[in-house]
């Protein structure tokens, strides 16, 4: 039986190779996103994860063509950046509602039907920041952090009805994320320009980093393996470095995040 699968954020970058991995490997593929850039073989949905009737009303069409959910990946997201003083409450809260809020609108919706089924799984995009959080992305740091601590919450609620729960954190990627950045300098004069120094070094990593393809691949992984890792990155030296920062005493592992991207 074809795998029944939603992807988020599935119009570009690491969500659309996702989309397209998991549409060849057999499963009837649906892309949620608020603008359609079409993909052969998959079908857009027009939703906005910040909406929860946009997100009820995506999920009710997929129910109504295919009577089931297999799998849902949350790629939908998006960064800001700048010093945690001079960043503006609806910036922040707007971080926090697409990231964290967002999966969870669509986690909420999808539960119902997998709870029916027992059986499905659910895949969650965090971040290697947020294991190492970045200074001057703050608020994307808590975002990616706070997935995390939702995701392995929610994996033993869920366990009891065949649904499994895993969590994906991409390190550097280069793809339309960092041109789609909403910065802010505010206050770079007041932090001795330590604020677009921090954030040009990490664009730059992103640039140099791997593809989306390469994350898309981890991604899609995470959803079909029958037992796939609960947490995971992308690659072996990311793999590494959360493993470090967790070995590490506190004072150093944040010492050498000062030195990297806060002098």
């Amino acid at each position: 039986m074809e795998k029944v699968a939603i992807v988020t954020g599935a119009s570009g970058g690491i969500g659309r190779e996702t989309a397209a991995i998991l549409r060849d490997r057999g499963c009837v593929v649906y892309d949620f996103s608020r603008s359609e850039k079409p993909q052969d073989g998959i079908r857009h949905i027009p939703c906005d994860v910040t909406d929860e009737s946009s997100v009820k009303a995506a999920v009710d069409a997929v129910m109504r063509e295919k009577g089931r959910i297999d799998i849902l990946v949350c790629c939908a997201g998006m960064g800001i950046s700048g010093a945690v003083e001079f960043t503006k409450p609806e910036d922040s809260y707007r971080q926090m509602d697409v990231n964290l809020f967002g999966t969870d609108r669509l986690v909420r919706a999808v539960l119902p039907v997998m709870r029916k089924q027992r059986s499905g799984r659910l895949v969650m995009t965090s971040s290697v920041a947020g294991v190492t959080p970045i200074p001057f992305q703050t608020w994307y740091s808590a975002s990616k952090a706070a997935i995390i601590s939702y995701a392995m919450a929610l994996m033993n609620e869920v366990r009891p009805y065949g649904i499994k729960v895993a969590v994906v954190m991409p390190g550097d990627i280069k793809t339309g994320f960092t041109a789609a950045r909403k910065k802010s300098a505010e206050g770079n004069d007041e932090y001795s320009g330590r604020i677009e120094r921090s954030v040009s070094k990490m664009e730059k990593d992103e640039q140099n980093g791997l593809s989306a393809a390469y994350a898309g691949k981890i991604l899609a992984n995470a959803a079909t393996k029958k037992r796939p890792k609960l947490v995971c990155s992308t690659g072996f030296v990311y793999s590494f470095l959360c493993t470090l920062v967790k070995l590490l005493p506190t004072r150093f592992a944040q010492w050498v995040l000062y030195q990297l991207y806060a002098k």
